[in-house]
């Protein structure tokens, strides 16, 4: 015995620096799921490793960009990393299925051509060309998904500083309003409430395909709403004369960030706000907001500048505005 010992030095995987990066997050995958707008099967196929059964190239390097910025880490690093490790695979099965071929027997037989195996090659080349013929036409069918837009209409004005976005595209696409990811029903359905800022909103709404085409239309929506969108726990409960009432007002930049917003108790708001909107949400007492993007979404409490409801881009949830809450002069906020 020299006196050394050999240790193994092992590096994590692509999938379990996810999930780690998640755990030490304290999320869930189904929370991370409704977070980052990624189908939860997706999600356990990244941290599993298991690359066959994910979709194409394309939407797995998306995937990894939402889910980075849901972790708060380079996307670059992650990217890099399945790249890799996917290549690794692909030559791995394609040295073993080369070893395979050269242990395979070669095995000679004499084949003797009759009038009955002439036909049936005959026929067998026929249908194999008419189903050829076949799938180059279905696939002209599949070169772009369709998008209904049902509501609103093109170039209309409202009065109010919040719109829903509905239609009907394909099942199974992507579908994405201002780059934010929509989530689409089995039916291909699709409703998403957005809030507008005072003037011009250009709305774009963007479906894609498993064949990686793209349908897209735009909506130009004016709103003339001059003040702030305010929703009352009151008009829930009914109770309309509340001194001690705590108000928040919301906007977000850059957007689109998804919001999900409680007052009292009740879901007063859940949907996407574009850049430059803002919402104002009263309650007796307490308000509770979760955010797709913590650095992007900005909140005054009882007209206080609170600041960013936090410092990481990714997700945030749960942040709670009572009685008790105060903000300091360095816009944070303090229960007692």
């Amino acid at each position: 015995m020299n006196g050394f010992t050999k240790k193994s030095v092992r590096t994590l995987t692509l999938g379990e620096k996810l999930k780690k990066l998640r755990s030490e997050k304290r999320m869930s995958i189904g929370e991370a799921s409704r977070f980052t707008r990624i189908q939860q099967s997706y999600l356990e196929y990244l941290e599993e490793g298991l690359w066959d059964k994910l979709p194409a190239d394309v939407y797995v390097k998306g995937f990894l960009r939402s889910y980075a910025d849901f972790l708060g880490v380079d996307e670059k690093i992650l990217i890099r990393l399945y790249e890799r490790e996917k290549g690794i695979k692909q030559n791995l099965s394609k040295d073993n299925s080369e070893k395979n071929k050269k242990k395979r027997p070669i095995n000679i037989s004499p084949f003797i051509f009759t009038p009955r195996k002439i036909l049936v090659s005959v026929i067998t080349i026929l249908i194999v060309f008419g189903l050829f013929l076949l799938y180059r036409e279905i696939n002209s069918f599949a070169n772009s998904p369709s998008l209904i837009i049902l509501s609103p209409q093109n170039n209309i004005q409202t009065d109010e500083n919040s719109i829903y976005v509905e239609g009907l595209t394909d099942k199974d696409v992507y579908l994405y309003i201002n780059g934010q990811s929509i989530f689409v029903g089995d039916d291909g359905r699709f409703k998403e409430k957005l809030t507008l800022q005072s003037g011009l909103n250009t709305i774009n709404v963007k479906a894609v395909n498993k064949f990686d085409k793209e349908t897209e239309e735009s909506l130009s929506i004016r709103s003339n709403y001059q003040g702030q969108g305010e929703v009352e726990s009151s008009e829930i409960s009914g109770n309309e004369n509340n001194p001690n009432e705590i108000k928040v007002d919301i906007s977000v930049d850059p957007g689109p960030v998804w919001m999900n917003v409680q007052a009292d108790g009740e879901t007063v708001f859940n949907g996407t706000m574009l850049s430059g909107a803002v919402q104002s949400f009263k309650a007796s007492s307490e308000i509770i907001i979760d955010s797709g993007k913590g650095s992007a979404t900005f909140v005054k409490f009882n007209g206080k500048d609170f600041g960013a409801l936090s410092q990481d881009a990714g997700p945030v949830k749960g942040v709670t505005f009572n009685q008790e809450t105060k903000v300091d002069e360095n816009n944070s906020s303090t229960n007692e």
